[in-house]
């Protein structure tokens, strides 16, 4: 990327001067919130009870001890997560989200392998792999998964936001803006910071819910207890059950099982700061979680289809079976740290760990190869119904030293950053149980049939697949946020990057703001950005049975770097480098109404996706790639590639407005997000020249343009009236078109499959017995919307709609229970 990337984004921030544009869902009531945690703690320190502790901060400006996100030159969203966490219809942070803010996105998938296990998360319509999340102000781990299937996030990794439970959590903050010079890399879309609680008090919620249908019961158990230390410290622990019931809406006479995951969670958090003396500080944050989640595959056939016996065996499923997709997952997340006064600057040093493993046991399946052989020796045709498939897991270290200080003799003030970051991580796949991959009957009986090797459902990683590999990555960077008047604002940051195993990278950033008048503020930024190909893309390698047009197809994923990929001229994979643009204006007609409308454009170079399907038996392809597909026994191959160009664009609108109506207080709050994702330009290897049809096709096209719909809107009112608390919150969600497996183009192409827009809405309504008890019961989904019906053989999960917009299972009721104690 170099210099003269840098110096284009700054030579073009410059000529917006001081035109920008800001933010702030809930803006008034977050920064309420904000402005009171500190009040609260200037006053106790007025006092001389407490030394200094963290200083409240906004994600996207260095400077600590700010109390709005109105102050910071790019558009930050604050949204309180205290009415989400004990109110709301959604039990978990991704789903929350989901119906909230508008720039996030995240469906849960069904029918999509382990990506059924985690909901990935998202912004403006890009992948999950290119938003940045922390906790905290610190970063957070990614996945092991990489999404193979699903309408979004193919081909991505991301974070696995519902590992943090929401009675933890303080507030959620969204960036929504480029932010790699500030964060470093996965920041293109923005960033998220989740602000975890640790003030005083108890507090425990129970919640149950469950579809209309009568299927996929909610229970929810969570408690949260934080207490001061003697010396003025604080410490808060958070414990959650979550367990989530298998649902299906499969047609009636369907073998399948389509929905939701079963999934159980156990979690626990802690997070607390303890003064060390009167100059510094230590703090800390830990959480783990271990989830059993089980999704469902396809249906195998029984007597009389083609299943057996390349899929199935009279002997043991006579009437067909529908194996299950069984996830262990484990994860692990501790920050601990030290900040305190060197001089006038303020120094915080850091370690963050974090660690996700997904092990497999595939149950209720079979190996028909070893079945076919068994038959073929003269037994019965059997074979084990559960085999472990094996795993994978990423571990990150991340040790971080900055510094910061505000000059407020410096122009109108003046703060100044810099820091430095080192990080190390590890990527492991884990071989199954030879069961789980063996090809026992090999080609087959005199008749030329024969049993797929592997557990049905899900093969389990072979001995090549085994992978143990690691690369380190340091950085460092500077910050410089200057108040030139009281009007006129400037930030101005640099990043420079160097990894070990793809080379060096420098990003910049310049953002403005304008105080035009007293209630108009004009915002803008520009900056480059960049991702680096993660450790998941680059040795990812699995063999995997795929359903196209209904029939199955055995697919290698090979990874980068491999004997394949070279075959295929797959070049190594190196980093994804953005341009990205915001302009927009926050307005405050009167004191109780806020208006905010933001405008961005991302232009993403180099992109890595995952490639269309190599047909071993296409004449077009290298005759050396045929061969080694043919040995390997498998009809189709992929790889992860740089090989797009895309450009998105949209605005975001934002208004708020609290009045008081017939003795009570509305709020009243509108938020939408519009947006398009177009490819721009193919790059193919060599080797692939005017194959450009197949490695990026029509249908990985337009998962990539359509993952997420081109419109998200919500409308909500909350009436607090006595003791009463109703809620109303209307959701719309725009169109989508996906591809279809047969392709529009061509006298026999099938048309893409068109989502419509759909509207719905939840309703809840609260009681507060007393100031530490209240009930809410609702409903969500009321209108009990479903996606627009498609061709079940030309869908992803082979059913007669995709997991996208409100997702596939209708309304849904619930209730829960909040005491403080």
């Amino acid at each position: 990327m170099g210099k003269s990337r840098l110096w284009l984004a700054l030579a073009a921030a410059g000529a917006f001067g001081g035109i920008a544009f800001a933010s702030g869902a809930h803006a008034a009531e977050a920064a309420a919130d904000v402005a009171a945690d500190v009040a609260a703690q200037d006053q106790a320190g007025s006092k001389g009870e407490t030394t200094e502790l963290e200083a409240v901060s906004i994600v996207g400006s260095r400077r600590y001890g700010r109390t709005s996100e109105t102050e910071t030159p790019v558009p930050v969203d604050v949204i309180p997560m205290e009415k989400a966490s004990t109110q709301g219809p959604q039990f978990d942070l991704a789903q929350t989200l989901q119906y909230v803010a508008p720039s996030f996105n995240s469906t849960r998938q069904t029918g999509a392998d382990n990506a059924d296990l985690i909901d990935s998360a998202a912004l403006r319509g890009l992948g999950s792999d290119q938003t940045l999340v922390l906790v905290n102000g610190k970063r957070h781990h990614t996945t092991a998964l990489v999404n193979l299937f699903g309408a979004r996030n193919r081909g991505n990794t991301g974070t696995d936001l519902n590992t943090i439970p929401l009675l933890a959590i303080e507030r959620v903050e969204i960036l929504r803006d480029g932010a790699a010079a500030q964060y470093g890399s996965d920041a293109i879309a923005g960033v998220m910071n989740l602000a975890l609680k640790k003030n005083a008090g108890c507090e425990g919620v129970a919640g149950y819910g469950q579809y209309s249908r009568g299927d996929g019961d909610n229970y929810q158990l969570s408690s949260y207890c934080g207490f001061e230390t003697g010396n003025g410290g604080s410490i808060g622990i958070t414990g959650e059950w979550l367990k989530r019931g298998r649902s299906d809406r499969s047609e009636k006479d369907s073998p399948r099982i389509i929905g939701d995951t079963k999934v159980d969670n156990r979690t626990l958090f802690i997070n607390g700061e303890v003064p060390l003396g009167e100059a510094a500080n230590f703090y800390f944050t830990g959480g783990l979680q271990n989830r059993d989640a089980s999704s469902a595959a396809f249906a195998r056939g029984g007597i009389g289809s083609d299943d057996i016996p390349s899929r199935n065996s009279a002997a043991m499923y006579p009437d067909g079976y529908v194996p299950f997709i069984n996830g262990e997952i484990e994860d692990r997340y501790a920050i601990v740290g030290a900040w305190g006064k060197l001089g006038e600057w303020r120094a915080d040093l850091s370690q963050t760990y974090g660690y996700n493993e997904l092990n497999n046991d595939i149950s209720n399946t079979m190996n028909a190869s070893i079945a076919n052989q068994d038959r073929i020796d003269g037994g019965p045709g059997i074979s084990a119904t559960k085999f472990y498939a094996g795993g994978f897991s990423f571990r990150q270290y991340t040790t971080n030293l900055d510094f910061t200080r505000y000059f407020d003799s410096i122009m109108a003030g003046t703060n100044v950053a810099f820091g430095a970051e080192r990080r190390n991580e590890n990527y492991r796949i884990f071989e199954g149980e030879r069961g789980s991959w063996v090809d026992e009957d090999g080609a087959g009986d005199e008749f030329g049939n024969n049993g797929n090797a592997g557990s049905q459902g899900f093969p389990g990683f072979q001995p090549g697949d085994v992978t143990d590999k690691s690369r380190n990555s340091w950085a460092v960077y500077g910050d410089v946020e200057v108040n030139w008047t009281d009007r006129f604002m400037t930030d101005m940051a640099v990043r420079y990057e160097d990894y070990s195993d793809f080379g060096k990278t420098t990003t910049g950033k310049i953002a403005a703001s304008f105080r035009a008048t007293d209630t108009f503020l004009l915002r803008g930024s520009a900056s480059t950005g960049f991702r680096a190909p993660s450790l998941q893309q680059r040795y990812f390698s699995s063999t995997f049975t795929d359903f196209i047009s209904g029939q199955p197809v055995d697919v290698v994923l090979a990874p980068n770097g491999g004997e394949l990929a070279n075959l295929a001229g797959i070049p190594a994979l190196k980093e994804e480098t953005s341009t990205s643009y915001t302009l927009g204006f926050t307005w405050n007609p009167i004191e109780n109404l806020t208006l905010t409308l933001d405008g961005y454009r991302i232009l993403i170079d180099d992109r890595i996706v995952l490639s269309g399907r190599f047909d071993s038996e296409d004449p077009e392809i290298d005759p050396a790639l045929a061969a080694a597909l043919r040995r390997l026994n498998v009809g189709q191959a992929q790889f992860f590639v740089n090989s797009v160009d895309t450009r998105t664009q949209g605005v975001d609108l934002t208004l708020a407005h609290n009045t008081e109506v017939g003795g009570g207080e509305l709020t009243t709050y509108l938020a939408l997000n519009h947006g398009s994702t177009k490819v721009t330009a193919i790059h193919a290897p060599p080797v692939f020249a005017g194959r450009e049809d197949i490695l990026l096709s029509e249908r990985e096209r337009l998962f990539i343009e359509e993952g997420a719909p081109s419109t998200k809107a919500t409308l909500a009112f909350d009436y607090t009236i006595g003791k009463w608390n109703p809620n109303l919150k209307i959701i719309h969600f725009g169109s989508q078109t996906l591809g279809t497996f047969t392709g529009s183009a061509g006298p026999d192409g099938i048309p893409n499959a068109h989502y419509a827009p759909k509207t719905s809405a939840d309703v809840a309504l609260t009681y507060n017995f007393t100031e530490n008890a209240k009930l809410t019961v609702g409903a969500a989904n009321i209108f009990d919307v479903f996606p627009t019906r498609q061709n079940p053989d030309e869908t992803d999960n082979g059913f007669r709609y995709d997991s996208v917009q409100f997702g596939l299972n209708g309304t849904s009721y619930f209730a829960r229970f909040w005491m403080k104690f």
